[in-house]
């Protein structure tokens, strides 16, 4: 079988390998993302497996795709709003993403960029820049004696509740579907009581229509002044204006962002300076935000098993079979 994948990362290469070794399968790897100007590359091919950010939802793609004789797309990423599903249904296309290739890895960053904050390290190290030494005003709490909220509890906010958990911190979450494998780890609750409770507020929701902008002006306000502002999911759920208003009015004492409301600039590439816009450049400058180029996932095992269970479905789905990860 015949497979091309789009945006290939350096690091997903060997992967890439050893899968057609396994599999016998031959993978054709290119850098371009799928747009309408790159999908003829895929013609010839029997699987198409693509990783990216930006949109996918010009109907020329899904047309072409289907005229080659493609059965498939698969996206090696949790978030699909950047598809259009009922294109991809018109024209017989099925479309998969990978719903949980490792939430330990994003789990872990969400974690340690909260620990980042709560340690006060970014003004430690503001202060250091400046040949300043001194400790007063910074004076730290201690995890143990916090209590971190979550919003989504699922298979991200699950594997955070179990870390935070093994610190010693009190974890409560919301979460529309109650899990009774986390009760021990953590106490479910509602919106309003994790905004109001918590010390770190860390959010692992889907991008959704009903999730878009779920964390605003009102809701930090609802915050402690001292809470500490955690995103490793998407940027979309998020205002960052109320966000930045927030950290200005001292609402909150903190923010962790592995991704922004613009996460085209977060994908593999050198900005120019004149790509870069202003709220990044206004919390990038913050000693008490900590942010990262969505690279929450970026670790071995996370690239190995988005490798395989993207290219394991691409082969299932182009053989007749079904995928349980199937969207549409």
């Amino acid at each position: 079988m015949k497979i091309i994948m789009y945006s290939v990362l350096e690091e997903e290469k060997p992967y890439i390998k050893s899968w057609e070794e396994k599999t016998g399968n031959k993978v054709t790897q290119v850098n371009d993302m799928l747009t309408p100007e790159t999908v003829d590359l895929a013609k010839g091919f029997d699987g198409i497996d693509i990783q990216q950010t930006h949109d996918v939802k010009d109907p020329i793609v899904y047309e072409k795709l289907a005229s080659y004789g493609l059965k498939q797309i698969t996206s090696r990423t949790v978030g699909y709003e950047t598809f259009d599903l009922n294109e991809a249904t018109k024209n017989g296309l099925t479309l998969t993403n990978i719903p949980a290739y490792s939430p330990r890895a994003i789990a872990e960053m969400g974690v340690t960029q909260a620990m980042y904050l709560i340690r006060n390290i970014g003004y430690f190290q503001e202060r250091m820049d400046n040949l300043n030494f001194e400790w007063h005003g910074l004076i730290s709490r201690e995890i143990h004696d916090l209590t971190v909220g979550i919003i989504g509890a699922g298979h991200i906010g699950g594997a955070s509740a179990q870390i935070y958990k093994a610190l010693g911190a009190k974890v409560i979450a919301t979460d529309p579907v109650y899990n009774v494998e986390l009760e021990p780890y953590l106490e479910y609750t509602d919106l309003e009581t994790v905004l109001t409770q918590s010390d770190v507020v860390t959010i692992h929701t889907p991008l959704q229509d009903d999730t878009r902008n779920i964390i605003d002006a009102a809701a930090f306000k609802k915050m402690k002044n001292t809470a500490y502002f955690i995103n490793m999911a998407r940027g979309g759920l998020v205002d960052t204006q109320a966000l930045i208003d927030a950290l200005n009015n001292h609402e909150i004492a903190g923010a962790a962002l592995d991704t922004i409301a613009d996460e085209t600039l977060f994908f593999e590439k050198q900005a120019k300076p004149e790509e870069i816009p202003e709220d990044y450049k206004e919390l990038r400058a913050m000693p008490n935000v900590s942010m990262t180029p969505h690279s929450a996932f970026f670790t071995n095992k996370a690239i190995k098993n988005i490798v395989e269970i993207g290219l394991n479905d691409v082969v299932t789905i182009a053989n007749g079979g079904k995928s349980p990860h199937a969207l549409n």
